[in-house]
């Protein structure tokens, strides 16, 4: 069980402070979605949570232990981290490309053994994508490439799985996938999960944490209820809404309202 802890943390790229004063903490076990539009900080922030970045200033905080103090290896053996895009160079199948998982665990120069291919095994099995192990990742679809990127990440077998808009240019039956799986990681095996997203529907409804950035701070930290507001999402969106309670499920249902209407 992994708790990150963000104190008093600002990042800036050549072009410009990105983030101002961050101050968050994520329990073992939450499932936290991270909301803002483009340009707010939400991959730089899941970047930095990585240990991919260093904060230009303040610590980031991985069961008690600062990120600058440990190795990569040992950051790889408890966060794995589903970028937007994976590119690859090589003709790789998807058994291939979910063994990589496995390379923190591997001795320089040395081969995968019988345990990296079971939980390579069972990894491409969670998911839901055996049947594709031989296929070429790059003659996959979208969905089922996404799937085997999250097979990836937990042939880690992490502890924390940071995710950048896990769902981006799926249709909507590959994103209800995909956020059900994780889910169902979160609930059945205790992974803690945060996630930036785009779409707030899915997040009210996949979520029960949300952290709102607006302009590299953080604007609002609650439940969905609390979060997605009319006024906060006008205030960071710059978005006529209306929120509602869905039908069905309760949660924040966001209906975006032409102008003058």
């Amino acid at each position: 069980m992994t708790g990150l802890e963000v104190r008093q943390v600002y990042f800036s790229y050549l072009d410009g402070l990105v983030l101002h004063n961050i101050n968050l903490s994520v329990k073992a076990g939450e499932m936290v979605g991270l909301l803002g539009p483009n340009g707010s900080g939400k991959t730089t922030l899941i970047k930095l949570a990585s240990g991919i970045l260093k904060p230009t200033q303040g610590e980031i905080r991985l069961d008690g232990s600062s990120l600058r103090q440990l190795s990569r290896r040992f950051i790889a053996r408890h966060i794995a981290v589903v970028p937007q895009q994976f590119h690859v160079p090589f003709a790789f199948t998807a058994s291939e490309i979910v063994m990589l998982g496995r390379t923190p665990f591997l001795r320089p120069l040395s081969e995968e053994n019988e345990t990296d291919r079971r939980l390579v095994n069972n990894a491409l099995e969670l998911v839901g994508i055996k049947e594709l192990a031989q296929r070429r990742f790059d003659e996959l679809s979208g969905g089922e490439r996404q799937k085997v990127i999250l097979a990836m990440a937990l042939a880690q077998q992490p502890k924390l799985l940071l995710l950048d808009e896990p769902t981006v240019h799926l249709d909507i039956a590959h994103q209800i996938e995909i956020l059900e799986l994780v889910r169902s990681l979160n609930v059945g095996q205790g992974l803690t999960v945060i996630a930036a997203m785009h779409d707030l529907n899915l997040a009210a409804l996949y979520f029960d944490r949300l952290i709102l950035l607006k302009e590299g701070r953080v604007w609002a930290d609650g439940t969905p209820g609390q979060v997605l507001t009319e006024a906060k999402i006008s205030e960071v969106f710059s978005a006529s809404v209306r929120v509602e309670p869905h039908p069905l499920t309760g949660v924040p249902h966001i209906v975006v309202m032409p102008k003058g209407k």
